[in-house]
């Protein structure tokens, strides 16, 4: 499963393709795929959600902020509080941890990620590592995300035309394609994490 950003159909009619018109349907699905995987690139992140919980597992150090009301622990985007567990230890032996809150507060009702556990007396006491067991990912794909995908995927259909990274018209004249597109990185800049981009 791929996990586009936007659908076929919807591409499609931005380009002013036919819906009935099947025979670019790969290219299309293709440059959506694309455009897909490089904004994930882009971001640092993913904005679809798994379908069911999976485990990762985390080493503490490094992954702890200090703040006034207790201490963080930095995880990957969580989409879905549902079959949520945080666990501590290693190999076999593994202890519930369950004095945690997420952070930030009313993400998930907020359409956006937890991307932290606050616990309260500090993640000092956990023993060995961190196994979350979550849906990752975000709860709902951002419109600015849907809409920075049809428009890298529009580009990257018609970048077939321009091999050579140059375009043009009668009208215009010819013009050297951009490496970065202005649009689509204004809608995505805002969800890119630290230290990518």
């Amino acid at each position: 499963m791929a996990h586009e950003y936007a659908d076929l159909a919807t591409l499609k009619r931005q380009l002013g393709l036919d819906d009935t018109d099947t025979s670019r349907d790969a290219l299309l699905q293709q440059a959506l795929t694309a455009a897909s995987r490089s904004i994930d690139a882009a971001t640092g992140r993913r904005f679809w959600l798994d379908g069911t919980p999976v485990q990762r597992v985390y080493r503490p150090r490094g992954r702890t902020v200090c703040e006034p009301d207790g201490e963080l622990f930095l995880v990957d985007d969580i989409g879905s509080a549902a079959g949520f567990v945080v666990a501590s230890g290693s190999g076999a032996t593994w202890t519930d941890v369950t004095d945690w809150e997420f952070v930030p507060e009313n993400a998930l009702a907020d359409g956006r990620p937890v991307t932290a556990l606050l616990r309260r007396g500090g993640w000092g006491s956990v023993l060995g590592r961190v196994r979350v067991t979550a849906r990752f990912g975000w709860p709902a794909i951002p419109d600015e995300i849907v809409q920075a995908t049809l428009i890298q995927a529009s580009r990257l259909f018609k970048r077939k035309d321009s091999p050579e990274g140059i375009t043009g018209s009668a009208e215009w004249g010819v013009v050297r394609l951009s490496r970065r597109d202005p649009d689509v990185w204004n809608l995505i800049e805002p969800y890119v994490l630290p230290g990518f981009g």
